[in-house]
């Protein structure tokens, strides 16, 4: 796999540490950090330090604050980064110093401080540098967010964890496409759960991180894969190359919009449709069968969005193409099987 560009990740520890050091971060991490009396955020109603959104907190308009963004963008021109990822951007906390620099009192710092970050997100983006932030700045310039999901999901068993993935998938592209939302894989233990929520040793859960790779990639959706190695043996590295070269292949088609065809819930097939009138591959459509056998049914395709009006050239997988005509709602009826625990894709031309 092509090696990621460079970019800043704040480490672990410090994301633990916060965490152990507020009760109230609720995995915003980040924006719990307590520097000093002068620089915090001052809360209005005590006049002290503490009780911001996030527990202790920095003022973003403080001196503290101003020096930061300053190293910020000092780092970015030194080193050439070409990717800011950071945990817990600006949360909108209030502050009601009178004496930080970069806002006059309460009733401007809450507009100063979100307005010092996303002063920083127009200088990344007008420099060409990729934000991966997780908030909701996309009218200020971030290119990803989190897909959505609750970080205590990848404490529970692998089989849990792929289904809910799927629905976290489902529901968080409704209004971004799959490139804007990262998802998570905890090859290693994340917050607990132990071996039953544990893909390592990788080799010994080919089935559940296949499904994760699967799922993934089969969405057009990068994740963080948190653990010190994607594979550890040829059998694994044969899957991760699988899905890496199956999202080359299709990647045009998989980065587009995704129409919502049927919701996982455990219970019966669930279906994601990929479309783009402007590709060749008009439509992907992937179907997943969480049950523990084989289900044979039809499943309809909306083909609207992909621009075909008459007829659709569908092939499934590697499979010969058979053309199926469309109805006047733009839909088509496919027969297919799909394996236990397993998933097949279809192309549309």
């Amino acid at each position: 796999m092509n090696s990621p560009p460079i970019g800043i990740r704040q480490c672990a520890k410090r994301r633990r540490a916060a965490r152990r050091a507020s009760p109230t971060t609720s995995g915003k991490s980040s924006t719990s950090r307590k520097i000093d009396a002068a620089d915090d955020v001052i809360n209005p109603t005590t006049g002290q330090p503490g009780g911001a959104i996030f527990g202790d907190s920095p003022c973003l308009a403080s001196r503290w604050g101003i020096e930061y963004f300053r190293k910020v963008v000092s780092f970015i021109e030194r080193t050439g980064i070409s990717v800011l990822e950071h945990d817990g951007s600006y949360p909108g906390d209030v502050c009601a110093s009178t004496t930080h620099p970069g806002h006059r009192g309460l009733d401007d710092s809450q507009w100063a401080q979100w307005k010092k970050i996303t002063d920083l997100y127009a200088w990344c983006r007008a420099h060409g540098v990729y934000l991966n932030v997780p908030d909701w700045y996309f009218l200020a310039g971030s290119n990803k967010t989190a897909m959505g999901y609750r970080e205590d999901n990848w404490s529970l068993p692998r089989e849990r964890q792929i289904l809910l993935g799927r629905q976290n998938i489902f529901d968080g592209t409704w209004e971004k496409t799959p490139s804007m939302g990262w998802m998570f894989v905890p090859l290693v233990q994340y917050h607990g759960g132990g071996e039953a929520a544990t893909l390592e040793p990788l080799r010994e859960h080919l089935e559940a991180y296949g499904a994760h790779l699967a799922q993934n990639f089969a969405s057009g959706v990068q994740a963080c894969y948190r653990g010190p190695r994607l594979y550890d043996s040829e059998e694994t590295k044969a899957l991760v190359k699988h899905w890496v070269d199956f999202y080359k292949g299709h990647r045009g088609i998989l980065d587009s919009d995704i129409i919502h065809v049927r919701r996982p819930d455990g219970r019966d097939l669930d279906v994601i449709l990929h479309v783009n009138p402007r590709l060749p591959e008009r439509g992907l459509a992937v179907i997943y069968n969480p049950l523990d056998k084989d289900v044979r049914k039809s499943v309809t395709l909306p083909l609207y969005y992909t621009g075909l009006t008459n007829t659709a050239l569908i092939r499934e997988q590697d499979g010969q193409p058979r053309r199926y005509p469309l109805d006047r709602a733009y839909k088509v009826e496919v027969p297919v099987r799909v394996p236990a625990r397993g998933m097949i894709w279809l192309a549309i031309q």
